[in-house]
């Protein structure tokens, strides 16, 4: 068995949306309120929440963007790239992993577009962490079409991390 099935038998990481696999592996049992959040958020969240995410090969996570803050930390593999967009237009990314010009932790801000590969040929298995906890109410994935019309200066890269 390779590395990647092996993790995903061991860690038991199902098929997530935006691609790849994951597993929530932490939800606070505590919930904020909505007069304690700003005001993008419609209901409750969790204090927090923790995923496993993995990505292998040719596969890539989507251009999406959420609500909260998400932090990303490398645990294994070759190592990934995330590609942020901010709302202003903005591009920079993340690149996570263990060899020099990488880092083990980053952070992609709340409202920001996102989207993540491995690096070719390679896998990457990282933990997500979402402060307000995330919902899938505060999940949205990108439209190619629409994305590009808004920053046809990425147009590149989105045309390649979107599914529509």
């Amino acid at each position: 068995m390779d590395q990647v099935q092996r993790w995903i038998k061991e860690l038991d990481l199902q098929p997530h949306p935006e691609g790849g696999w994951y597993k929530e592996v932490y939800r606070a049992s505590e919930t904020i309120t909505p007069a304690g959040l700003p005001d993008r958020f419609d209901g409750p969240r969790s204090f927090c929440t923790s995923i496993y995410f993995l990505l292998a090969g040719d596969h890539f996570s989507a251009f999406h963007r959420i609500k909260s803050d998400e932090l990303w930390h490398f645990y294994a593999g070759d190592g990934l790239t995330v590609h942020i967009i901010a709302a202003d237009g903005e591009y920079s990314s993340l690149r996570l992993g263990n060899q020099p010009g990488e880092t083990f932790h980053g952070i992609v801000p709340a409202g920001s577009w996102f989207a993540a590969e491995p690096k070719a040929g390679g896998y990457g298995l990282v933990g997500c962490t979402v402060a307000p906890g995330f919902d899938f109410a505060d999940f949205e994935l990108a439209e190619r079409d629409r994305l590009t019309a808004e920053f046809p200066q990425h147009r590149e890269r989105i045309e390649r991390l979107t599914r529509s």
